[in-house]
């Protein structure tokens, strides 16, 4: 499974997506909600009753039974409504808050998806490493029992060897089991079991990414971040807020308008069928509520002023990750840069090391620490490699300019394993 493989999968699968994509198409409906206030509200009620009962008029009283039917069609427009003009403005922010905030979700999937692709890729060199160090320590178990038989050993080095030994059977299964979690951590994210994954190509370049000056990135982070972004529309959703509350106070004009027929409706009208039009303006004036406008306006006052900490304390979390993925990404060249001379100098060693065998100079534990040292060199330089990877996707999100060409960028550092040759 490739790296772009796993981003479609997870796009369908990953349960943390899908519930950020509906509560996007849930924060979508904010704004229309917040319109419908302005709009004309048109209602019909139609009850229909049998009525019995009396009726006395000049000293003479009668039975009276009648059907009624009342229908009514009624029509309410707002003219001037303060509190629902800000709901509206508020719906509005916060279908703008849940679009930005689905934007940073997005982002953070492709690298959710990547730390746990390398975290796999990672675990399966500690194993590796782990069963190398295990080869090594089997045969200088097996040269300390021998030289021992020969009386050339003692029992000390073959109990510590034998110590060493099990110790490191140990570090091979917790590699394993490390391996299996990260691995299902990965299976969760893209929804199906993984086979085998792409690896690194030897053909590295950290060179071949564009670094920013660092003030670009800050002015992009501060502009585009999507944390950043969602937080100001939440505190413009506060304001709307405090406005709403607060036009409790404010008169309510509004256009109203019906159509009723009422069919025997009354023991007056008994006997008659009544059709009525009506249109004309409704003025409210809110006097006094309990002081209930006044509570809730400072409640919301509060609210905002909270939204507004809330965005400095993101702001300066998203100024520090930013500084601290930049930093990572310099520091990253060089880390490799000096790596890379670690593997080389290792490959040598196990060359010279196998030369020496051949001249009798060596033995074969000489090349299994050569070995080991050489698949540690090469996972430290894979780690280094995977760190500056992850920091040019993080640097790219906290900078909120995270887009599917920077997933395809990462992917092209990555080629299929070749199948073996049987």
């Amino acid at each position: 499974m490739s790296l772009l493989d796993a981003y479609e999968a997870a796009l369908q699968h990953d349960p943390i997506y899908r519930s950020a994509l509906h509560e996007s198409e849930a924060g979508q409906q904010a704004e229309a909600i917040g319109l419908a206030s302005l709009l004309p509200n048109l209602s019909i009620t139609h009850s229909q009753s049998t009525s019995s009962g009396t009726i006395t008029q000049g000293g003479v009283t009668r039975s009276l039974e009648f059907d009624s039917q009342v229908s009514t069609l009624s029509l309410r427009q707002p003219l001037i409504n303060f509190e629902a003009t800000a709901g509206y403005r508020q719906g509005k922010a916060q279908a703008d808050s849940s679009r930005a905030k689905f934007t940073g979700r997005s982002q953070q999937l492709v690298v959710r998806l990547v730390e746990s692709y390398v975290e796999t890729l990672l675990a399966q060199d500690h194993v590796r490493l782990a069963e190398t160090q295990l080869n090594s320590l089997e045969e200088l178990k097996r040269i300390n029992e021998r030289m021992l038989e020969k009386g050339e050993g003692t029992t000390t080095d073959v109990l510590e060897t034998q110590s060493k030994h099990a110790i490191a059977q140990a570090r091979v299964i917790e590699a394993k089991d490390a391996l299996q979690v990260a691995q299902l951590k990965l299976e969760v994210i893209v929804g199906q079991k993984i086979n085998q994954l792409d690896r690194l190509a030897d053909t590295f370049s950290s060179r071949s990414i564009h670094l920013q000056d660092y003030d670009n990135w800050y002015a992009l982070a501060l502009e585009r971040n999507a944390e950043l972004v969602t937080q100001r529309h939440a505190v413009a959703s506060g304001k709307e807020e405090i406005r709403k509350t607060h036009a409790g106070h404010a008169p309510r004009v509004d256009l109203v308008g019906s159509l009723t027929r009422n069919k025997a409706g009354s023991f007056i009208t008994a006997d008659r069928d009544v059709s009525l039009g009506t249109i004309g303006i409704e003025v409210n004036f809110p006097l006094y509520s309990g002081g209930r406008i006044n509570a809730l306006t400072a409640q919301a006052k509060a609210n905002h002023a909270r939204a507004e900490a809330d965005l400095d304390a993101i702001t300066d979390k998203i100024t520090v990750e930013l500084r601290n993925q930049y930093n990572l990404l310099l520091s990253g060249v060089k880390k490799i840069e000096s790596l890379e001379l670690a593997v080389k100098s290792a490959e040598l060693l196990v060359a010279a090391t196998e030369k020496s065998i051949r001249g009798g100079i060596r033995i074969n534990l000489n090349l299994l620490d050569a070995q080991q040292q050489l698949h540690t060199a090469r996972r430290d330089l894979a780690q280094a490699r995977y760190d500056y990877l992850l920091a040019y996707l993080r640097l790219q999100l906290a900078a909120g300019t995270l887009v599917l060409d920077d997933l395809r960028n990462v992917a092209s550092y990555f080629i299929p394993l070749l199948p073996q040759k049987k």
